[in-house]
């Protein structure tokens, strides 16, 4: 019964962790699901934004104070502009998806966010982790050596 419970509380634990990318792992994944280029961005500037943002993590999030929102997800996307997740206040949802999209293994759903984000006129800029960390900087080491 106790091994059953342990296995019980490590597989919770798994789930809850979500996936961790390994870097060209994420990279190959990106540009499969049509990310390099997309709307004049390249591969490499998605890589560090994902960096930046949630360490490649599908289940970050980070609750923000001043507006009562919160960032989801593998691109840290906002919920008071472009995802629903029922609690922030005057929240547009552009996207038209639940914020617990964001959140899972598969980032699909984070992805076509994430193209719908760049479409506005901030561009990759709406990001605060891409513009304090990749604006300006050379990023090939985000796709060096991933054969993408």
């Amino acid at each position: 019964m106790k091994a059953l419970l342990l296995l019980g509380l490590v597989l919770l634990s798994v789930t809850v962790q979500g996936k961790v990318y390994e870097r060209c792992e994420l990279a190959k994944t990106l540009k499969a699901k049509g990310m390099d280029g997309y709307h004049g961005i390249s591969l490499a500037n998605w890589m560090c934004l994902a960096k930046a943002e949630s360490n490649y993590n599908t289940q970050a999030t980070n609750y923000n104070p001043g507006d009562k929102s919160t960032d989801y997800g593998i691109f840290q996307i906002n919920s008071h502009y472009w995802c629903n997740d029922g609690k922030t206040p005057k929240a547009v949802n552009a996207c038209g998806i639940s914020c617990k999209a964001l959140l899972q293994d598969d980032i699909s759903q984070a992805v076509a966010c994430a193209k719908r984000v760049v479409k506005d006129p901030q561009g990759i800029k709406a990001w605060v982790g891409w513009r304090n960390h990749c604006q300006n900087k050379d990023l090939k080491p985000y796709i060096h050596g991933c054969g993408v």
